[in-house]
């Protein structure tokens, strides 16, 4: 029971991780069909975001506290720069923006190379989030119980701003059919600049949180990009509830593979497994809704 328990925690966790990498991601693929290979790297901005105000505030938790915000603000402001300077001239230009942000990433990894120097770094952990948390029924990391309290705080967040407001129902009008948004008034130039601010936020703040699993370094966004897209692509495109579903289903098969297997097995099988489920439900777990005749 304890190891099952222990599993499930490891699952969960890992899908929190693969929530947060993916959540931004999943905002701007669905409503804009960007592919965004540069978002890794809006994950890495945000962790040195994490190394820098701790060095200049010097307090573990209070730099925590503060990089989290900051980190939000300075991947949206990446995403936005690169959004009116690029991608805004390739939509509907898919594999385009896939070799463009491809190179843009090349560049983000070179420039921090340049700014913080090719060996990694480490953002201290505040006191209260070093050792083991006691649910009761396992010991648990406490720097991943606030991951995942974290990633669910997003998702809380991100929901209530689609569902409750007024950015969120042009958002979700410019998704559902762009054309007929733009007849009744909608702005679906500066929507489309808002969202990518959100989105590529949400992966600054995934950076701040990644900086309490391990050291920080140029190419820390490599290690999520291509799963953040396999959690998009099995979730269904732009599909927030389907995206937090593929996150941790996607999480609790790759910790159990690794119980039985290798950390490098475990990753081939759930390629394996999302290979398979797409063969049978090609557009994911939950398709978008649209008022297209086409």
């Amino acid at each position: 029971m304890d190891a099952f328990s222990s599993q499930l925690f490891a699952g969960l966790s890992l899908g929190s991780v693969l929530l947060l990498a993916a959540l931004g991601l999943a905002l701007t693929f669905g409503q804009m069909g960007v592919i965004n290979m540069a978002h890794g790297e809006f994950i890495m901005a945000g962790a040195y975001t994490a190394y820098v105000v701790q060095g200049v505030v010097g307090n573990a938790g209070v730099s925590l506290v503060l990089s989290i915000p900051i980190g939000f603000v300075v991947g949206g402001a990446l995403g936005v720069a690169l959004e009116a300077t690029l991608l805004r001239r390739m939509y509907h230009r898919p594999l385009d923006t896939l070799l463009v942000t491809w190179g843009v990433a090349l560049i983000l990894q070179q420039l921090a190379r340049d700014i913080f120097g090719a060996p990694n770094v480490d953002v201290r952990a505040p006191a209260w989030l070093s050792g083991n948390v006691d649910l009761g029924f396992a010991q648990v990391s406490a720097a991943r119980l606030f991951i995942l309290v974290l990633s669910v705080a997003a998702v809380a967040g991100l929901g209530a701003l689609l569902k409750a407001s007024s950015l969120g129902r042009r958002i979700r009008a410019t998704v559902q059919n762009r054309d007929l948004a733009e007849t009744v008034g909608v702005s679906t130039r500066s929507t489309d600049r808002l969202t990518f601010f959100i989105g590529s936020g949400l992966a600054g703040v995934a950076g701040v949180a990644l900086t309490l699993l391990g050291s920080t370094g140029p190419t820390l966004g490599t290690n999520y990009i291509v799963d953040a897209f396999l959690v998009v692509v099995a979730g269904g495109i732009g599909q927030i509830k389907g995206c937090v579903i593929a996150a941790f289903g996607l999480g609790l098969i790759q910790a159990t593979f690794e119980y039985s297997t290798t950390a490098s097995l475990a990753k081939v099988g759930v390629l394996v497994v999302v290979v398979v489920f797409l063969q049978v439900r090609p557009q994911g777990i939950f398709s978008v809704r649209t008022r297209s005749l086409v």
